[in-house]
């Protein structure tokens, strides 16, 4: 039995099922208003764990309501721990003119945003097995957008990167960073690992 990736559209980000067979996993949870769509898509799985890439609310907003809808716990960087009740305890800076649009879309939002933090909770680092979640996966660290951001490596399938990459125009590294040396040897991390799918927090996702 191989594992899946299905793709769910919340707005301009994305959240992912991960399965094999009936057991899951969501990566990242999409903003408030679309949780009945994420849901939707839950619901026909055994889930098993949430993954947070990063806890900007676009990404974990219903993190803790996902999690007690299901009995199961949140998985995230500890480093990103203190962004549930202050996003500018990591503040954000931009490159371009796809950064700049970015960041003039969500500032506003991310400072008025408080993210309620789950209950139960998991921290995650770098190599991280999930297969005791039901799926062949693991986490790799990816910091830069912010000190915690982490993909998960998706057996035979590809990576899922967060914000660490976006597709917003263009493939590449992602435009808003909160390290900007970070950002850059972790895109150069990501691109090593020669996946054969990336699946994007923004944008489509691209074959290799």
């Amino acid at each position: 039995m191989t594992n899946t990736v299905h793709r769910i559209i919340c707005g301009t980000g994305n959240c992912y099922v991960v399965s094999k067979g009936q057991d899951a996993i969501l990566v990242d949870t999409g903003r408030a208003e679309f949780i009945d769509k994420v849901t939707q898509v839950c619901d026909k799985y055994d889930m098993k764990l949430i993954v947070l890439t990063h806890t900007h609310f676009d990404h974990a907003e219903n993190a803790a309501a996902l999690s007690e809808r299901y009995g199961i716990p949140v998985a995230y960087h500890k480093a990103d721990d203190a962004l549930f009740e202050d996003s500018s305890a990591q503040p954000l800076s931009y490159y371009g003119i796809t950064g700049r649009i970015v960041m003039a879309m969500s500032v506003k939002l991310l400072n008025e945003k408080k993210v309620r933090r789950p209950n139960d909770v998991v921290f995650i680092e770098d190599g991280y097995d999930l297969s005791g979640y039901g799926v062949d996966a693991r986490i790799i660290c990816a910091p830069g957008h912010t000190y915690g951001s982490v993909c998960v490596e998706v057996s035979g399938k590809g990576l899922i990167v967060g914000d660490a990459m976006d597709n917003w125009v263009l493939p590449g590294r992602g435009h808003l960073y909160t390290d900007l040396a970070a950002a850059k040897a972790s895109y150069e991390k990501i691109r090593a690992l020669g996946a054969e799918t990336i699946f994007y927090g923004h944008g489509r996702p691209t074959k290799a």
